[in-house]
């Protein structure tokens, strides 16, 4: 009996051990397959609960643990979180078509096609541009399939259309307006070497560049007349988004130019006919019957005159003068009038020449080729392009060679005094004369780069 103590404490040891082997060996064994497809489930939907197994048991972590005195245990069922959307954004690239990109997406072809169909209600997809951005998205349901459930896309700041798949499986689609505002815009600057170069230093846009030099030609020639030192003071509206992204062309309200210490300034006018115009302060139109060059960032490389002929080598008569630009630089109408020849003209090579009045015509030589539809009999507006710079006929470089012919007689373009355009008179002198008051009153109260938001427009 004196070695029984030890003996049934033996006894007792060799029972826990024997009990411990057993629970780590259930602990270490895979979970009943049910309960492994559970786990799995859970791990890819973003809410559920994730369930902690005990041995054959198990519990949600949302739930509290089962009593110890007990061997049942229910847990509350638990549904998936609705899918997490996928996007995917499709550049658009030189070449591509919306079906093209919808299918590079992911998307299978006949949901691409059948959401582009139903966008055509809104949106014509032939309108998609290069570096438009499409933003496709999908659903993914518990089998992993993608389900694709529509796109989008912004052709403009203010303009955003959508296809949709409805709880059918058809697609609707939908389009979305942002309001625009009117925005003021005061632009100053110091002209270098260059008006455009300054101005598009100073955030002018190109096409409101290349409008102030068109007002201005008619009186100031941009390559002789403009010096270091000149300046250049502009009031600009263009319509804004909410968040301030610019939409469509800006428009030039009032620009002025100090040329060797003399200002000039015009305001824009639009009559009730819808003629625009820009005028000084008495109402008197920038526009002159003619323009004195008819091209735009060339140079003078011979005048009118006597002198010796490049080609032929000896000196004979200038009847109008040169302007070297690059091949292919368009070549406007310098007044509104009627096409009498348009064809080749021997030495002058591909010739266009236009009747204005009876007083004036004006006559433009060696072009690369005559602009589309000009035709004898022809009705031309002033500014129109009417062909483009070459070097055909009797010539030894890309150049325009322009003549104004008065009464039937070549005249120095760069020395004829034009006629005055159209002047404002009675009402509309009033009214004009009110809207140059008001334009400005924006103008000074705005500082310099300085923006100020009107009212919305649309």
């Amino acid at each position: 009996m004196r070695h029984g103590k030890p003996v049934i404490f033996a006894t007792v040891g060799m029972l826990f051990g024997a009990a411990a082997v057993l629970v780590v060996s259930h602990l270490a064994a895979p979970a009943p397959q049910h309960l492994s497809s559970q786990r799995k489930k859970s791990s890819i939907t973003a809410d559920a609960q994730v369930p902690i197994v005990a041995g054959p048991r198990s519990f949600s972590m949302a739930s509290p643990p089962p009593s110890s005195g007990s061997d049942t245990i229910t847990s509350k069922a638990t549904h998936p979180s609705p899918a997490t959307p996928r996007i995917h954004t499709v550049k658009i690239e030189q070449g591509d078509t919306l079906m093209g990109a919808l299918i590079s997406a992911g998307v299978e072809r006949q949901d691409a096609h059948s959401a582009i169909e139903a966008l055509r209600s809104v949106y014509d997809p032939r309108s998609l541009r290069v570096g438009d951005e499409i933003t496709v998205t999908f659903d993914e349901p518990e089998n992993q399939h993608q389900l694709f459930q529509g796109f989008s896309l912004e052709p403009s700041p203010a303009f955003k259309v959508q296809s949709s798949r409805s709880d059918d499986g058809s697609f609707s689609s939908s389009s979305i307006k942002t309001p625009l505002n009117d925005e003021m815009v005061r632009i100053e600057g110091d002209i270098g070497t260059s008006l455009f170069a300054a101005a598009g230093e100073a955030g002018v846009p190109v096409d409101i560049i290349q409008n102030l030099i068109n007002i201005f030609s008619y009186d100031v020639d941009f390559q002789r007349d403009i010096q270091k030192g000149d300046r250049f003071a502009l009031l600009i509206r263009r319509k804004v988004t909410p968040r301030g992204e610019p939409v469509g062309d800006a428009v030039l309200l009032y620009a002025a130019m100090t040329l060797s210490g003399r200002t000039t300034a015009l305001w824009r006018h639009e009559s009730k006919d819808g003629r625009i115009d820009y005028f000084n302060s008495k109402g008197e139109s920038v526009r002159k019957a003619l323009l004195r060059t008819p091209i735009n960032g060339a140079r003078l490389t011979s005048g009118f005159g006597t002198r010796v002929h490049p080609v032929l080598g000896y000196s004979r008569m200038h009847k109008g003068v040169d302007f070297a630009a690059p091949r292919g630089t368009p070549i406007y109408a310098a007044g509104d009038g009627v096409i009498e020849i348009a064809g080749f003209k021997g030495s002058y090579g591909n010739y266009v020449r236009l009747r204005h009045n009876n007083e004036y015509a004006t006559a433009y030589a060696h072009m690369s080729a005559i602009g589309k539809g000009i035709a004898t009999g022809k009705r031309v507006r002033q500014g129109e392009v009417i062909g483009y710079v070459g070097t055909t006929g009797r010539s030894t470089g890309p150049h325009l060679h322009y003549e104004i012919i008065k009464k039937g007689k070549q005249v120095n373009p760069l020395g004829v005094k034009f006629p005055t355009g159209n002047v404002l008179a009675g009402a509309e002198l009033r009214r004009f004369q009110g809207q140059r008051a008001t334009m400005e009153k924006v103008y000074a109260d705005l500082p310099v780069g300085m923006n100020r938001k009107l009212a919305r427009a649309h």
